[in-house]
């Protein structure tokens, strides 16, 4: 008996001895973990989102997080009080009013071309509403890409006097572009396809690609014919730069958020087709509160007095989408007031951006 109990005994310490050492080692590869890069961790984040909704977390936390920019006049850039507006700004504020009833709960996150990706990856944002350029391989590996809410093309500018008069003088030329962009990606393949040599110098940040081109480093630079617009405007002698009336890409640039919530996906695609419709409808900033009885039924609909137009399953008030054109107005309005002819910020012309009933690409579906 004595033998036996002694083997037992020893048997036992055995195992607790093993099971020590397991729990040691399954706290040395927590450690481990824990101390690997924020890229590793962001990868993660997602998956640990996947059980609440982004419209729960946004509810939860008060406000709207969206990806956007403090340095491009017109989109989204601050004005003298230091405030963060501008076209893409105001989506974020339209989208906030619809969820949460206040146009001023937002928070803008400033991201480079380079971040907006991993941005939407890790819902570090809830919405990216930072001219970006809708494709198949980001709607593959970035997020999910909304509504076209600005059709743009991307072009170059040059010096009045630089004696480029056109493409046929962009041979050997040196060109400043921002990297991580479908804009580098397009020249590339421009000067590829037409047998021509140039020399891009290239930046990350976007105010460093315009200072070296109006420092005269670059004999081009070149983007999108908007954002052209918008940094020519800031430049000190504006008139002695221009800008070329040719596209060599289409560059739609989209709102866009996170894979993997459809009622997230859907709510922000309504708020767009709402104020694209308003326009249509001519329910405008200052009217829509007069609006819930008017004698037309689709307008009815759209400011919340008609027509269930499928709130209640997103979760939304019934005035959702009232409360958006309130908060910044229809889309003919929104870019009037930074790119009409008293706009805030410059004037372009609407051309595509017209909506379709007037000879334009916007064209949104009914709300009903």
């Amino acid at each position: 008996m004595k033998v036996t109990q002694k083997f037992y005994f020893i048997l036992g310490l055995l195992v607790l001895f093993t099971l020590v050492l397991s729990a040691c080692g399954g706290s040395a590869n927590t450690t481990a973990n824990t101390g690997n890069t924020g890229e590793e961790e962001a990868n993660e984040q997602p998956a640990a989102q996947t059980s609440e909704s982004i419209l729960d977390r946004v509810r939860s936390r008060g406000k709207v997080v969206c990806g956007g920019r403090t340095d491009l006049t017109g989109f989204g850039y601050l004005n003298a009080d230091g405030e963060n507006i501008g076209f893409d700004i105001d989506l974020c504020h339209a989208v906030a009013a619809a969820v949460l009833g206040d146009a001023n709960a937002i928070e803008i996150v400033p991201l480079t071309a380079a971040d907006r990706g991993p941005a939407l990856q890790t819902a570090e944002v809830d919405l990216l509403s930072r001219n970006v350029t809708w494709t198949s391989s980001r709607d593959a590996q970035w997020g999910n890409f909304t509504v076209v809410m600005f059709y743009d093309g991307q072009t170059f500018m040059t010096r009045v006097d630089s004696g480029i008069e056109g493409p046929e003088d962009f041979d050997g030329s040196t060109v400043c572009v921002t990297s991580g962009t479908t804009t580098e990606a397009n020249l590339n393949q421009y000067f590829s396809d037409n047998g021509w040599e140039y020399e891009a110098v290239i930046f990350e940040e976007t105010a460093a690609v315009y200072g070296a081109y109006e420092s005269g480093r670059c004999d081009l630079t070149t983007s999108d014919q908007s954002q052209l617009f918008s940094v020519r405007s800031g430049f000190e002698n504006p008139d002695d730069h221009k800008i070329f009336d040719f596209f060599i890409s289409k560059e739609p640039l989209t709102p866009a958020v996170p894979h993997g919530d459809d009622s997230w996906f859907d709510i922000v695609k309504i708020v767009m087709f709402s104020l694209i419709n308003a326009e249509e409808l001519g329910v405008t900033q200052a009217n829509v509160g007069s609006m819930g009885d008017n004698s037309d039924g689709r307008i009815r609909t759209l400011v919340g007095t008609g027509d269930d137009w499928g709130y209640g399953q997103w979760g939304l008030d019934a005035d959702a989408l009232a409360r958006a054109i309130a908060a910044v107005g229809n889309y003919g309005e929104l870019y009037a007031r930074y790119f009409g002819e008293n706009g805030m910020a410059f004037f372009m012309e609407r051309g595509l951006n017209e909506n379709y009933a007037n000879g334009g690409a916007l064209y949104a579906p009914p709300i009903k």
